[in-house]
């Protein structure tokens, strides 16, 4: 999710609990029954973030495995550019704080480089892209 100040592009990130400082991921989560990836995404948004938002475009998917309980999870994550419509960063439901630690704003154009890990970078910097070639 991405707003706009004084000419400047800024994303939100959060910080998972019990990650340290500086671990900025994208906010992300399983969809519910009957939720697209897009309804899914706009949720967890406004979960993660306290920050209401409308999707822009689909910015693509990213792939990963990692070993959960000793079990390979195979996982793949379908990240959405949006717009914030409104709320305030980091005005979560106290339930979503056994989750998220802290919310912020980033700079997008920072972003590759803050940004935990490789994929997000990625969608960060075609994130950046679009927003260019929009104009937004």
């Amino acid at each position: 999710m991405v707003r706009r100040d004084d000419g400047r592009d800024w994303v939100a990130a959060i910080r998972p609990q019990g990650k340290p400082a500086g671990h900025w991921v994208l906010p992300k989560g399983a969809l519910d029954p009957g939720e697209s990836s897009e309804q899914a995404a706009l949720r967890e948004v406004q979960e993660e973030t306290g920050l209401t938002a409308s999707t822009i475009v689909k910015l693509g998917a990213v792939r990963y495995v990692y070993t959960w309980e000793g079990e390979r999870v195979f996982k793949v994550v379908t990240f959405f550019l949006m717009r914030c419509d409104g709320g305030e960063i980091g005005a979560i439901e106290e339930a979503m704080r056994v989750e998220v630690h802290e919310a912020t704003w980033l700079p997008l154009d920072e972003a590759p480089r803050r940004l935990a890990h490789k994929g997000e970078k990625e969608m960060a910097e075609k994130a950046a892209t679009i927003l260019a070639e929009l104009e937004l």
